[in-house]
């Protein structure tokens, strides 16, 4: 193989592509739908179905029989930003939405609406305005709604007929639409939801004009005009939501009444046998209140309140209900999130509820956390209880119901990961990685911190190694699991000569709600001393670690904490590359950094944003930097890294900022994210090529 790894990690997208994903199952268990694209370096996702008794896998629906061409795609705003918010690096089809039965699939193509047959197979486009966005089929399989210019339509599959059943006149109204912290922080990327009989519609209605305007340019392209979003900083103001039921029959549309000034975001929705269900939540998260709609007068009645002194959980899929109406919810019991069933705990003290994926009549299907490095799929029965569906060590996922379950599972003992329904496997078309990384997993120190050691493979005792601290550290995302998937750019970076520590410190997930809500006040200092700690232990077990030759390196929330061991802990830190970093947090969304920091930036909380920044220690650096951020980023924006380096520039601290042209806070463009990798081992390298003087 001609390729290095940071070619073909980048021309995989991370090993990605060709990997089954975005399973749907159909309630009888007669079929399983699923994306995947052809080979392990095709971004052309294509739709499949398999067939269960027939245990056959079939193509229905691929994306050059439905553009014309396998070229580059032609998206629209909305959609870009979907995608971006997704973390979506794949093309063609990306995502799809099936009817109840998941007889039939609806999915876009460069802004064109098509449906696919999930029985019989093919597709074909129906006529609707175009650009369409995130087209859903109604529970009965006879009429797909769609985003349309910021309006909601609805097109009959029997007649053809488009209607535009929603929508404003003003540019700052859109309908049927998730707005930015919804979909990048709360995990609802959906902004309308179908009735069980399809005569209706739940809806939100966004207004952005109380937004703040921030304005991106690509300055590589100086006769481009920049480009407007509206982006809620952390203190500002939010977008107003509303929620209405639409009637398809032409009858006047219906406001949802809640508390909206004392309950803004709204959290969650969906709408079961048993009506609309709401979930709304105050501006300081914490309280959140589950309600049940009236569809016929808009009129709410509370099913539960939760609440909680730092914030309360959300988790993907839940609220739900079950079939005879019990309310299944997740809340906060002892240091646990522990799974709640009609008012009732179902799952023990020290089981942390990650995800609900599934419910059937009687049963959930939820993945769980007992041991921080593994993450494991269970169902809850009322009959049987808890029953644990996968058993090997590992990180796992699922997709379906609790009789059919379709589980992912990423381990120590394979590549990539595996999808399976039953004993079948289905066929993954991912490259293998051209190397296997060789981890030793530590518990260490009196946190009891959950920290990885990567050497160079080949490694002989008594050779000193520099080293290299990969983390990420802040909330919302593990680095230290079970999963060998997890590991391969630690290894590429330790066979360039590091010794690579990988550190989960306080306000990682996975280790209960006071571990959680240990950064509440203080984004820096808990996450800066776990990492120093997580390598102060590892040194003691490995003594070929050289502590005068120590880096540190991230992106996003690892890039502030890898900005921020360079400028407080120099002793420690001897040279840091920080990608797309935070440098201060008022720059930053306002419900990502309200729940841990306050909503009152430069008021009440100012103490906890001030110590959260960087700006003010500017003028302490004097070790190695380099910044890294990406100019059209509009998740953390470039100007954190560009008034970080103002302030360093003005204390007269030498330093070295890389702009990365027309990149946003992914960095799927092949080249580019082949040489990040490269220049950062190079920067990396020089700057820890000889012991660090004070």
């Amino acid at each position: 193989m001609t390729d290095s790894f940071p070619r073909q990690k980048a021309r995989t997208r991370n090993f990605t592509l060709g990997a089954p994903r975005s399973f749907v199952a159909a309630p009888d268990g007669s079929r399983v739908v699923f994306l995947r694209s052809p080979a392990g370096d095709d971004p052309r996702t294509a739709l499949w179905v398999f067939d269960v008794a027939e245990r056959h896998e079939r193509l229905v629906a691929e994306p050059s029989d439905q553009t014309g061409a396998a070229g580059g795609e032609a998206l629209s705003v909305e959609e870009r930003a979907r995608r971006e918010r997704a973390r979506e690096a794949a093309g063609g089809i990306v995502a799809y939405a099936t009817d109840r039965a998941v007889g039939l699939a609806a999915f876009v193509q460069s802004g064109r609406l098509f449906v696919a047959d999930l029985v019989s197979g093919g597709a074909r486009e129906l006529s609707v305005p175009t650009p369409a966005f995130d087209p859903r089929p109604d529970p009965q399989g006879r009429q797909i709604a769609f985003v349309h210019e910021r309006a909601i339509h609805v097109v009959g599959l029997a007649d053809g007929v488009v209607r535009r059943v929603a929508g404003d006149d003003a540019d700052t109204v859109s309908w049927g639409m998730a707005e930015f912290v919804a979909a990048e922080e709360m995990r609802r990327s959906r902004g309308f939801w179908w009735a069980s009989d399809g005569e209706r519609l739940l809806a939100a209605r966004v207004d952005e004009a109380p937004v703040r305007r921030l304005w991106i340019a690509d300055v590589a392209e100086p006769d481009a005009p920049p480009r407007a979003v509206r982006y809620p900083q952390a203190g500002t103001a939010n977008a107003s939501v509303e929620v209405h039921v639409l009637r398809l029959d032409g009858g006047p549309a219906v406001q949802v009444a809640w508390d909206a000034a004392a309950y803004p975001y709204l959290a969650r929705a969906r709408w079961d046998e048993r009506g609309p269900l709401i979930a709304v939540q105050t501006r300081d998260q914490r309280r959140l209140a589950v309600l049940a709609v009236d569809p016929v007068s808009g009129q709410t009645s509370s099913l539960i309140t939760e609440s909680d002194a730092a914030w309360v959980d959300l988790v993907s899929g839940v609220p739900r209900r079950l079939s005879d109406g019990r309310l299944v919810t997740v809340g906060g019991v002892e240091d646990t999130v522990a799974l709640i069933v009609d008012g009732q705990p179902v799952t023990p003290p020290g089981m942390e509820v990650r995800e609900v994926m599934g419910a059937s009549e009687d049963a959930v299907l939820f993945s769980a956390t007992t041991e921080p490095t593994e993450v494991h799929i269970y169902s809850w029965a009322a009959e049987h209880g808890l029953s644990e569906l996968s058993p090997e060590p590992g990180v796992h996922t699922a997709a379906g119901n609790p009789r059919t379950p379709v589980i992912g599972s990423r381990t120590m003992s394979h590549d990539g990961i595996r999808w399976a329904i039953g004993d079948h496997v289905f066929a993954s078309r991912a490259e293998q990685p051209m190397l296997t990384p060789e981890v030793r997993l530590f518990t260490l120190g009196e946190r009891e911190l959950r920290v990885g050691l990567v050497l160079p493979r080949g490694h002989e005792p008594g050779q000193t190694l520099p080293v290299l601290l990969d983390p990420y550290g802040g909330p919302q995302h593990q680095r230290v699991v079970a999963s060998r998937q997890g590991w391969l750019e630690s290894q590429w970076l330790a066979d360039q000569g590091f010794a690579v520590i990988v550190a989960d410190g306080r306000g990682t997930p996975g280790r209960g709600r006071a571990w959680a809500r240990a950064v509440r006040g203080d984004l820096a200092g808990p996450v800066l001393e776990d990492q120093i700690a997580a390598l102060n232990e590892v040194a003691a077990l490995a003594p070929d670690l050289d502590l005068r030759r120590v880096g540190i390196r991230g992106w996003s929330f690892g890039g502030f904490l890898a900005a921020l061991a360079v400028l407080r802990r120099p002793d420690v830190f001897h040279a840091a590359v920080a990608g797309a970093p935070v440098t201060d947090w008022r720059l930053y969304d306002t419900h990502y950094t309200e729940r841990y920091l306050g909503v009152e930036p430069d008021g009440a909380d100012r103490a906890a944003y001030d110590i959260s920044s960087l700006l003010d220690e500017a003028a302490a650096l004097r070790r190695p930097l380099l910044l890294i951020h990406g100019l059209v980023d509009d998740n953390v924006v470039a100007a954190n890294t560009l008034k970080l380096s103002q302030r360093l520039t003005e204390a007269g601290r030498l330093h070295g900022v890389l702009p990365l042209t027309g990149i946003t806070h992914m960095t799927p463009q092949e080249a580019v994210a082949e040489n990040l990798l490269i220049v950062q081992v190079e920067f990396l390298r020089r700057a820890l090529a000889q012991p660090s003087a004070d």
